[in-house]
């Protein structure tokens, strides 16, 4: 029985898209760990050791984890001012840092 007015009543739609989607990693976390003892005093020749900056990480922070002092945060970057230049507060996520062995 027809009234008059079109029956949409078993219309489906979708919707896609052309565009490129682009993954979001702004939640990305990422930490490295080391089972390597870092050579107190410099002697030893167990090779470089190195840390990979991980998001929200600073130097203090990476020395009070690796040397359990904040303050050694200078060995770090006296170490790698090849990398990181003038401005110590200038390190970003994925940099890879040389870890000095320190003496006490």
């Amino acid at each position: 029985m027809s009234n008059g007015k079109p029956d949409f009543s078993n219309v489906q739609g979708s919707v896609q898209s052309t565009g490129e989607i682009k993954p979001d990693f702004s939640n990305v976390e990422s930490k490295v760990t080391s089972t390597a003892q870092i050579n107190e005093g410099g002697g030893g020749g167990g090779g470089e050791q190195t840390y990979t900056v991980a998001k929200g990480d600073t130097l203090s922070h990476i020395a009070k984890e690796l040397y359990g002092k904040a303050g050694k945060w200078h060995a770090i970057y006296d170490a790698n001012r090849d990398v990181i230049g003038d401005n110590p507060d200038k390190i970003y996520p994925g940099q890879v840092l040389k870890i000095p062995a320190i003496e006490d």
